[in-house]
């Protein structure tokens, strides 16, 4: 199948017709890559944000979950009026 390279904003690309994308199982999100000189797109070994919730039980376990600039935390909110 032969498709023409679009420009999108300050971008290019291609529209991949649904059916493809249906036999590959690519719905939301893919994998890119270079492969030989060809433009691979993949289907995701695992979904976006996946392992996040997991991850943050165990910062918290750790106790390393405190804020990153703790000087800064509500500086100056007893000045706001709501």
């Amino acid at each position: 199948m032969r498709t023409t390279i679009r420009k999108m904003g300050n971008s290019q690309g291609v529209l991949i017709p649904k059916a493809l994308l249906a036999q590959t199982g690519i719905d939301q999100a893919a994998e890119m890559a270079v492969e030989n000189g060809a433009i691979v797109l993949r289907k995701p070994k695992q979904r976006t944000r996946e392992d996040w919730a997991e991850a943050s039980r165990e910062i918290a376990a750790s106790g390393s979950d405190g804020l990153a600039w703790p000087e800064f935390a509500n500086v100056g909110d007893t000045e706001w009026e709501w």
